[in-house]
């Protein structure tokens, strides 16, 4: 099974979202291959399009201020706050569900 594969069926299996570290350790692979796995994420997200399923986006967080991150156009963790300037920023969680139960 490809590493997408898993990341996939894990996302799926899970009740609660998870960020890139999380996955990371779930699936045994070294925390420091983060920029990959969000590669993988985007990729997935591409795949499922066309099938019954949806990644969904928890978006980031700024710790300091609460400042959500709405409109990234990736799915990587920002660098820093356009509010507040902190770097404190809570990752993008992740989560595949069904297409209709989105709620």
């Amino acid at each position: 099974m490809s590493r997408r594969e898993r990341i996939i069926e894990l996302l799926t299996a899970t009740e609660e979202p998870m960020d890139v570290g999380e996955i990371a350790r779930e699936l045994g692979l070294d925390p420091r291959e983060a920029a990959s796995i969000y590669e993988d994420l985007e990729h997935i997200a591409r795949s499922l399009k066309n099938s019954g399923f949806v990644l969904l986006v928890q978006p980031p967080t700024c710790k300091s201020c609460g400042y959500v991150f709405r409109d990234l156009k990736r799915l990587k963790k920002p660098s820093k706050c356009p509010r507040c300037r902190s770097e404190r920023i809570y990752p993008p969680r992740f989560i595949i569900r069904p297409r209709d139960e989105r709620g």
